[in-house]
Formats: structure tokens, C-alpha cells, sequence
């Protein structure tokens, strides 16, 4: 039999250029499928060549063209280059991804519906035609649809299925129905494919369109069914919901390994965890805390967005400090978190530290040196933050939704590998802590706890079966 091929469509991929889980997504899981199923699968991947993607050593030009969209003729060139086994294709234009950031651009949409076209016009050139491609969130959105419209009638194209996973329902692409046509090039009545609530919604469009939906955890597959967690798609989601599927995202071990991350101020792993504490004091001293290694760390690395949790924490937490402890709170978003934080740390200087910044470097620090990491999101459709704590020892505090209510159960009742509460109230969120406290004052507990949270496996072994077994499902 001839091998299955592949083809993941996404808008970042590590080890190249990654702003958030679907980079980690898009990196780490073909990789884990090309490791597990090399013999009897092709699966390669195709992202743009944005300007961020400094490090281009290796990169070997595959050809160019010209892409049409919509009234435009755009330049197009390809690169190739292969990491672990797996080939990662490159769409070159430097009007559109020659920028400083891969996002939050006024045109996006056009950004994004060019690198979606690309991946379809491009096939021939590559001599790759793919039995199943694999979309990602809305910035390939396009890519089912433009199938489904554009290269119906193909020969060539005719038997291609297509995946497409949510990553976060929450951004959808929503533009003006006005520039259906001369911006994504979608006439006619192909427009109602797009169209939801008198806009276009790229999201809508692939979620009709595509061969399979996933998501990125079970929990999250089974809560956009309902408006809360879909954010106005759920009628589309009900209506479609024979094709959904919900998978567990993992992370890669070897990459988040605290035996061997030069990241750490001290190397460690399950069977050494007393090495952890000299990196709970170094932490503590580049934070600016008073170093002792007896009071506990809560770290909290994220996103400062309203749906990560951070009214509960901002409105819980001076309770919490009321308690022997210590907060370390790492991300950039919301500029009202950001002040808040830094207004609270003004207050608190001995009991919190605050970086305002993304630092990979740091966060590494963090997931290493603290005792527990703090996520009480909203809506979490997967979180790899709780699973990336876990692999280095500490020991995750989350509220039970998503991703983390699949990935983390509550130890209270004798087994369980971390802290869970479900209501949406700072008391609650307080509680918990308190509770996650009190377990760590008992020394040998905690320890036993730090054991088992680090043997969890959280690779990409089981989900990479899984995602196998869909594709097969879906041919």
C-alpha cells in the first residue's frame, strides 16, 4: 500500500516562529506522527515565510509562481526544509509577511486567504498531492473552502479530504460581506458559504466545508456545542457535529525536559528532585523575592486576557497572600491586567513579582523553580502550560474546563495530579489554593505529589494514535 500523505496547513510552526499553542501544535505533532508512523505516512508542512524567521540555514528553494486572488496576481516562492524527518514547505512573499509581528495586521484577511490559496496552487510544484490536508484555526480557514469551490471540478484535487482543528473558537475572522469578492475572491452564491450574521466568517466557512472538525481536548469538543464556550458558532457547531472530533493535544518531551533544558539554573529529574530547589532559590533571587526555599512559588504564565482567569485572580488574590506564599506572574496582554498586577506588586513587593514580557527563557525558569502554576481560565480548549508544569514538577492549580479539566484531576481524594475547582468565583479559586497550600506543608505528601505529577505522560504517543486513527477514518 502506498504511504498516507499529509499535508499540515497552519499559520506557525516551532521550531520556526511560535506565538502560542498552535505553533507547539504544528511543530510537535508531526513530528510525533512521522516518529510513530514513518514507515506508512507522509505528512509534511506548510506555513509562511515570515520575516521573524531569521534562522533560514538549510533552507533550499523549491521554485516560484504566481498565485491569482481574486483580481490580484501575487508572487509567490517556495522554500523546503527538513527537521526531524519531516519537510516544512515555506510560502515566500514579502508584501504580505515581510512585517515585524505574524499578527494583527488591518489585512489579515488578505494575508491569510494569499497563504491559503498558495497551499492549494503550489501542489503540483511540490509533486505532493496530499490525501488529507490539515487546517488550523481561522488564518487557514480558507483552505476547505477554496477546495470545495475553486478546485471542485479538479481531477487532481478531487480526492483530497480536509481536517480542520479548532484551536480557539474564539477567533473566527470576521470581515465585511463587502470584500467577498474582491479581496477573497468568493462570488456569487459561494458567498453563503462565508457568511454568518451578515459578515463573512472564515471559521464558519471551514467548519461547513471541511471533511472532519477537530479540537484540540475532548471536554472542548463537547462545550462549543453550547454559545458560552462557541461564541455564536454553536448552531453551526450542532449542525456539524457528526464530523467533530476531540483530541487531547500532547507536548514534546524531549524539547520540555528539565533533565537536559539549558534554560535551568540546575538539572533534575524525577528520580533528583532535590535538585528542583536550587532552582526555586535562583528563581526567587532573579525575581527580587526573599530567597527560601520553604515558602511556596505560584507561577502563573500566560496570555493577560480576560478569558485566562485573571478577574479571579486579580479579585482572590490578596486573599490568598494572607498565606505564606509567593506569586511570580509572567505574560503581556490586557493593559489593564498589566497595570494591575504591576499596582499590586507595588503593594505586595516581598509576596509578588511581575514580568510584563513573552520570554520563552523565563518561562522555562519559572515552570522549573516554582512549586505550583496557577491557570483558572474561563475557557481553555487545551492548555500545554499545565502539561509543560507537570513534566518539570510543579504542580498545576486549574479550574476545570477544556483541556485542563482532561488533562488535571484534583489529588484531594487520595489520587490525581494536581488541584481542580469549577465555579467561576475568586472564594473558590481562593479555597483551592489554600488547599494546594496545606498539602505542601506536609513535606513527605508533597513529595510523593511532585512524583506523580511528574511521571503524567503528556506526550504526543496516545493523541498521535488518535490522530492517526481519524485520519484513516476520514479516507
Amino acid at each position: 500500500m502506498s504511504k498516507m500523505k499529509v499535508l499540515f496547513a497552519a499559520s506557525e510552526a516551532a521550531p520556526f516562529i511560535t506565538t502560542g499553542g498552535l505553533g507547539e501544535v504544528a511543530g510537535s505533532l508531526p513530528k510525533a506522527l512521522k516518529s510513530k508512523y514513518g514507515n506508512d505516512m507522509d505528512i509534511r508542512v506548510i506555513l509562511p515565510l515570515y520575516q521573524s524567521i531569521a534562522e533560514r540555514n538549510g533552507f533550499e528553494f523549491v521554485g516560484k509562481t504566481t498565485v491569482p486572488l481574486a483580481w490580484r496576481q501575487q508572487y509567490c516562492g517556495v522554500f523546503k526544509k527538513t527537521v526531524n524527518d519531516v519537510t516544512y514547505y515555506f510560502i515566500d512573499n514579502e508584501y504580505y509577511f515581510k512585517r515585524n509581528d505574524c499578527y494583527g495586521h488591518f489585512d489579515d484577511g488578505e494575508r491569510f486567504a494569499f497563504f491559503s490559496k498558495a497551499v492549494l496552487f503550489i501542489l503540483p510544484m511540490l509533486g505532493f498531492i496530499p490525501d488529507i490536508i490539515h487546517s488550523n484555526d481561522w488564518q487557514t480557514a480558507l483552505v476547505p473552502v477554496y477546495l470545495k469551490t475553486i478546485y471542485s471540478s479538479s481531477a487532481d484535487y478531487n480526492n483530497i479530504k480536509t481536517v480542520f482543528t479548532i484551536h480557539n473558537i474564539e477567533y473566527q475572522g470576521i470581515y465585511d460581506m463587502g470584500i467577498a469578492e474582491d479581496v477573497f475572491g468568493i462570488y456569487g452564491n459561494e458567498k453563503s458559504i462565508v457568511e454568518f450574521n451578515n459578515s463573512i466568517n472564515l471559521l464558519k466557512g471551514a467548519l461547513e466545508t471541511c471533511s472532519i472538525i477537530s479540537t484540540v481536548s475532548e471536554s472542548y469538543s463537547r462545550e462549543i456545542l453550547d454559545d458560552y464556550y462557541a461564541h455564536g458558532l454553536a448552531s453551526i457547531i450542532n449542525k456539524n457535529v457528526h464530523k467533530v472530533k476531540g483530541i487531547l493535544n500532547g507536548i514534546d518531551t524531549d524539547f520540555y525536559n528539565p533533565k537536559t533544558d539549558a534554560a535551568l539554573f540546575e538539572n533534575y529529574n524525577v528520580n533528583n528532585i532535590q535538585n528542583k530547589y536550587a532552582n526555586k532559590t535562583n528563581l526567587q533571587l532573579l525575581a527580587n523575592l526573599p530567597q527560601d526555599e520553604n515558602v511556596p512559588v505560584i507561577a502563573v504564565i500566560s496570555r493577560l486576557v480576560k478569558h485566562k482567569g485573571f478577574d479571579l485572580i486579580i479579585n482572590g488574590i490578596e486573599e490568598i497572600l494572607k498565606e505564606k506564599v509567593q506569586f511570580i506572574i509572567l505574560g503581556k496582554g490586557d493593559r489593564n491586567y498589566e497595570l494591575r498586577f504591576k499596582a499590586l506588586q507595588d503593594i505586595y513587593h516581598d509576596k509578588i513579582a511581575v514580568r510584563i514580557d513573552f520570554n520563552p527563557d523565563l518561562a522555562r525558569k519559572l515552570y522549573a523553580g516554582a512549586d505550583f502554576l496557577l491557570m483558572p481560565s474561563i475557557s481553555e480548549p487545551c492548555g500545554i502550560a499545565q502539561m509543560i508544569a507537570s513534566r518539570y514538577g510543579t504542580v498545576p492549580i486549574v479550574r476545570e474546563t477544556g483541556g485542563l479539566k482532561d488533562s488535571i484531576k484534583d489529588c484531594s481524594l487520595g489520587s490525581g495530579n494536581g488541584f481542580t475547582f469549577y465555579n467561576q468565583t475568586p472564594q473558590e479559586l481562593a479555597n483551592t489554593v489554600r488547599r494546594a497550600l496545606q498539602v505542601y506543608e506536609d513535606e513527605e505528601n508533597f513529595r510523593k505529589l511532585v512524583e506523580t505529577v511528574m511521571s503524567v505522560d503528556f506526550s504526543w504517543e496516545k493523541s498521535a494514535e488518535k490522530y492517526h486513527d481519524m485520519y484513516e477514518d476520514t479516507l
